[in-house]
């Protein structure tokens, strides 16, 4: 009977660590256009970070733009509409903020 449940015990372990190995794998393709666009658009978004942190305006905002719309190409790519809504609006904002700082200038 003990030996029973130490076989079912370890089963459902192994169970739980298959299950645990497939949900952390990435399954987004590698090397392929959107991937390369996703990595890089992340980088330029994250140099224009930097230069927000740094108050480095309005350099920031066009490299901002720059990250987002290449977020925006890979939400078409993918066919993601909640990217796709999230990455236009960005835009919409960072333009506007960008008209505004031209007119005042």
């Amino acid at each position: 009977m003990v030996s029973e449940i130490e076989e079912k015990t370890t089963r459902t372990a192994e169970i739980e660590l298959e299950s645990h190995e497939i949900a952390t794998k990435t399954v987004t393709p590698t090397h392929t256009v959107d991937w390369y666009i996703k990595w890089v658009s992340s980088v330029i978004l994250m140099f224009g970070i930097v230069l927000a942190a740094n108050n480095l305006f309005p350099l920031n905002i066009v490299v901002q733009c720059v990250g987002i719309t290449g977020w925006l190409i890979v939400s078409i790519i993918w066919n993601d509409r909640a990217l796709m809504i999230v990455n236009a609006v960005g835009i919409a904002i960072l333009f506007n903020g960008l008209v505004g700082y031209w007119l005042k200038g």
